[in-house]
């Protein structure tokens, strides 16, 4: 069985903003390529609502309907104590933000072989055991 993927909110932004189309569109296909993959943290789903609302990329409604066919699509991975004593590991080891230790220091604990995001360093392997892909190289 092959392992479960972590897509960074930014993939996640861009896919419902459809701004650029060429990066909506690549996520977009990601999405479908490697849907029964992927699994969603509770923290990346707060961070795509704040993004698509925030500035206003989206209506409220369409937001909170975008959030909640992620959940019914998707496992969810609630952020809990563990991830959060691994995520100030991830940042003192790596130097990642704290937001960016805790996606993964989850992937980590969620046995991940990817995260996808466009924000970390592309082609870096954590502890031996999850790659970063930057899906736009």
């Amino acid at each position: 069985m092959t392992k479960p993927i972590i897509l960074d909110t930014n993939l996640w932004v861009y896919l419902y903003s459809k701004d650029p189309l060429n990066k909506s569109l690549q996520v977009r296909a990601l999405v479908n390529q490697k849907f029964e993959l992927i699994i969603v943290t509770t923290q990346i789903l707060g961070e795509l609502f704040n993004v698509l609302t925030r500035k206003q990329i989206i209506e409220l409604k369409e937001a909170k309907q975008i959030i909640s066919e992620i959940i019914s699509s998707f496992l969810i991975i609630p952020i809990e104590t563990p991830q959060v004593l691994q995520a100030l590991e991830i940042h003192s080891r790596y130097h990642y933000s704290y937001w960016d230790s805790l996606i993964i220091a989850t992937a980590l604990i969620s046995d991940c072989e990817f995260i996808y995001s466009e924000d970390m360093q592309n082609q870096q392997i954590i502890e031996n055991q999850i790659t970063i892909i930057n899906p736009f190289i």
